[in-house]
């Protein structure tokens, strides 16, 4: 397996190494992929300001969230089914985290079981919830989650209903239940025979960890699927947030958030932070990328919670793009997949190397040596930038 010299590489080596309805499902978006496309795209058009002539020999990357200290302000987000994609993936993920000094957030959806990634670690790592219909259920993971010490709960609210993801069922992943998306799931993953044999053979069991006291110890794909569909809770409102606040007494993290109003409830309902989100493409397509929905929420409730950020990163340079657009801290999403899949730890720990080196040239670049410093100031505006272009024509 060849090295990584981006994050792009590492799709790229993911797409080679993952069966094709793993690799689909990480990588795409819901209908046509307008959202997924525009996160990319707004994120590269975030024009920064060079400044030169600084001291910038000394860059301290390093931030303070919910009260620790972080090397890099980075987490690796909630992915659903992400420990598939290298044997028991998310215990290799959050080792690489632990390693590199950042935030891990664990999925519902995870193939691993909350114990299980806590038997794999040394320090606390968060977990991610969504509003299910069975709320002993939930209630019993929460307490599942505070017992083993995890130190922040990342609520996400933008999936009252799961979006319609054509990529899945065009794969096989869904739409094609029993024996015969069974076999076609198996033809698939004997044509990557290093992932058949590290993961289909030697990465079992294959279920979601944190529903088996739910759907069985014989629980697969189609499982989750019918599970998703049949179990998210569509009737939630912010009422709801009593509910999750009576079992959690850690931090608590709104995941999911497009609209300074929702910002604004967030705010004022108690939430320790949120997170602006559009579930990386993958729900409502054709709202709004993250970059062009971050100003204004940082600048409506900045002052009030601890803003966060994920949607199209690619580089440690979209890192510092997302962070001077307002963000105290950016989660990112399928760059870690990629990575996993492409060559577990070591690929997930490699990113995270290729994230901070990147942010050190850009933040030198910009003249920037604290995060602190990194703010709108960073940016050419888009007045500035558009008045440039036409001066240029002219």
């Amino acid at each position: 397996m060849g090295k990584a010299a981006s994050a792009l590489d590492y799709r790229e080596l993911a797409r080679r190494r993952l069966p094709h309805f793993l690799f689909e499902y990480v990588d795409g978006g819901s209908y046509g992929e307008v959202t997924l496309r525009r996160n990319i795209a707004d994120l590269e058009a975030v024009a920064l300001r060079q400044r030169v002539l600084n001291n910038v020999s000394e860059i301290d990357l390093s931030t303070e969230l919910f009260g620790q200290r972080i090397r890099l302000p980075v987490g690796l987000g909630p992915i659903g089914l992400a420990g598939l994609t290298a044997r028991r993936g998310e215990v290799q993920a959050a080792r690489a985290a632990e390693a590199a000094g950042v935030p891990f957030c664990l999925s519902t959806v995870s193939a691993c079981p909350l114990a299980e990634v806590a038997a794999g670690v040394t320090k606390p790592f968060w977990f991610q919830l969504y509003m299910i219909r069975d709320r002993v259920f939930m209630r019993d993971l929460m307490q599942t989650a505070r017992g083993l010490d995890c130190s922040a709960l990342i609520f996400t609210v933008d999936m009252p209903v799961p979006g319609s993801r054509y990529r899945d069922q065009r794969s096989g992943l869904a739409g094609a239940p029993g024996v015969l998306g069974d076999m076609r799931r198996v033809w698939q993953a004997l044509k990557r025979p290093s992932w058949a044999w590290d993961v289909g053979i030697h990465g079992r069991p294959h279920q979601l960890g944190n529903a088996v006291p739910v759907l069985g110890n014989d629980s697969g794909l189609n499982d989750y699927f019918a599970w998703m569909s049949s179990n998210f809770d569509p009737t939630v409102t912010w009422k709801d947030l009593d509910f999750i606040r009576s079992e959690w007494n850690g931090p608590l993290i709104i995941k999911g958030i497009l609209d300074p109003e929702d910002a604004h409830d967030a705010a004022r309902l108690g939430a320790d932070g949120i997170i602006v989100s559009n579930h990386g493409g993958r729900q409502l397509d054709g709202v709004q990328s993250t970059a062009v929905a971050l100003g204004p929420i940082a600048e409506a409730v900045g002052d009030q919670l601890t803003v966060m950020a994920d949607g199209g990163v690619r580089s440690g340079l979209d890192v510092v793009r997302l962070l001077a657009l307002g963000a105290k801290t950016v989660l990112l999403g399928r760059a870690w997949a990629y990575a996993l899949g492409s060559d577990g730890q070591r690929g997930v720990a490699h990113l995270l190397q290729l994230i901070e080196a990147e942010m050190r040239v850009a933040m030198a670049l910009t003249g920037t040596t604290r995060i602190a410093d990194l703010d709108r100031s960073k940016l050419v505006s888009a007045e500035a930038g558009a008045n440039n272009r036409a001066a240029a024509l002219a």
